[in-house]
């Protein structure tokens, strides 16, 4: 076997506490924060003076994990616009499977989302949509309907 699973996927944000907010408003649980750092760290990434404060969230039903880190040596770069359209290459969203999607939306723009396009019908399926959250991040939701 190559793999056993996807453990997590990371993410850096400029604002940690701000994005833990914006996850646990959208359901996931944190699961531990941490601060990272020394040779070890500097080692895997590649980079020197490593110092990141870090949170590990996890969905309700503990298969999927994000982990968010805030740099605080070196300091975070920005590869491209924060407000990066879907069509740009590389990870361009995170989807989840939510209950009620007017619901997350309403409860995720307190936190300042915004919708990328709209709520929108895929056959009798599913109602879909793009939300961007921090730092940019496109969350892609999804209401399975019945």
């Amino acid at each position: 076997m190559t793999i056993q699973r996807m453990d997590h996927v990371g993410i850096v944000v400029d604002d940690l506490e701000a994005a833990v907010a914006f996850f646990v408003e959208l359901g996931m649980e944190l699961e531990g924060r941490a601060p990272v750092e020394g040779r070890w760290v500097d080692r895997v990434v590649g980079l020197d003076d490593v110092r990141v404060d870090m949170a590990m969230m996890r969905t309700p039903d503990g298969h999927s994990k994000l982990e968010l880190t805030e740099f605080r040596s070196p300091a975070a770069v920005s590869a491209e616009p924060s407000v990066a359209p879907p069509n740009t290459l590389g990870i361009r969203n995170i989807m989840f499977a939510v209950d009620d999607i007017d619901d997350v939306v309403a409860r995720l723009r307190t936190h300042g989302a915004e919708l990328v396009g709209e709520v929108a019908r895929y056959e009798d399926i599913y109602r879909l949509c793009y939300v961007r959250g921090p730092e940019g991040i496109i969350v892609a939701l999804a209401e399975q309907l019945s």
